[in-house]
């Protein structure tokens, strides 16, 4: 004896969120994690052309303990210090390097760091360096705290949700509608 079973939108749906919920989730904790900037880790700042990235455009904030890793990715850069905590023992690299060179240090302490390449400071190649507890700008008034959520977790996230809504429509309409006929006899 065969029994059909029949799968409404409703129920297919109720079954699919749980699964949806929970893959979206970890996608955003996987994506965070990556890209977070806990104390311990490393952050990278490339010396492209006229700038240094991120940095330039916009500071890098880490909280303490974080190794940041600087890669000449172009040539004829150096990192000049403008400014920086008095208990701070960075020394920035004021020898002119090339491309493949890379230098790194960790920042114990909390405070904005600034400084320049000396070749393209005309052409506005400046960069910033803020070491605060959060890894993070400070929250302005509109209350939530928390650590900020990396734009390449929310565009992981999202990719998430419309890969695996995608899947979930596709497979509805399979069950409902697909080639599911009964077999010959």
């Amino acid at each position: 004896m065969t029994t059909e079973r029949s799968v409404s939108w409703r129920g297919f749906l109720r079954g699919a969120a749980g699964a949806a919920a929970v893959a979206g989730a970890s996608g955003t904790a996987a994506a965070q994690e990556e890209g977070g900037g806990g104390g311990g880790g490393t952050q990278t700042v490339n010396l492209v052309d006229f700038a240094y990235e991120p940095g330039t455009e916009e500071p890098l904030y880490v909280t303490p303990g974080t190794t940041v890793e600087f890669v000449w990715e172009t040539s004829t850069h150096n990192i000049v210090i403008d400014s920086k905590p008095d208990e701070s023992g960075w020394q920035g690299h004021e020898p002119i390097e090339n491309t493949g060179f890379t230098t790194s240090h960790t920042f114990e302490t909390l405070g904005e760091y600034e400084f320049h390449c000396q070749p393209h400071l005309d052409l506005g190649m400046v960069g910033t360096i803020i070491v605060n507890e959060q890894g993070a700008p400070a929250e302005g008034g509109g209350g939530g705290g928390g650590p900020a959520i990396p734009d390449s977790a929310k565009s992981l996230g999202l990719a998430t949700s419309v890969g695996l809504g995608s899947t979930l429509a596709l497979a509805y309409v399979f069950l409902k509608y697909g080639g599911g006929g009964r077999p010959a006899e």
